[in-house]
């Protein structure tokens, strides 16, 4: 039984990961994160600039806009929403400053 389970995720392969800048997190539960990525043009040899945009679920609301994120692709959870979110790589300076005026 072991052997099959192993083949069936072997097909499968890993979900796919993402790491970008949280561009917004005012719905519930939900985050959006663009990606940016440069490659070469085939034929001119320019560097383009391309982004993706994708809809995260965030269970704790934890992230915010500026933040750093990780996030892997999931099952569908509605519409727009195919990925999670994993960790927060690095907290944004809007968060940091939130975070000290409020202290002080």
């Amino acid at each position: 039984m072991a052997s099959e389970t192993s083949k069936v995720e072997q097909k499968r392969g890993s979900p796919r990961t993402l790491v970008g800048l949280v561009a917004s997190s005012k719905r519930d539960k939900t985050i959006k994160v663009v990606g940016e990525s440069m490659h070469k043009h085939p034929k001119y040899g320019k560097y383009v600039r391309t982004r993706t945009v994708c809809h995260a679920h965030d269970e704790k609301n934890e992230a915010m806009p500026g933040d750093v994120v990780e996030i892997r692709e999931c099952r569908p959870i509605s519409k727009t929403k195919h990925w999670r979110l994993v960790r927060v790589v690095k907290k944004g300076l809007a968060a940091e400053t939130a975070a000290t005026g409020a202290e002080g």
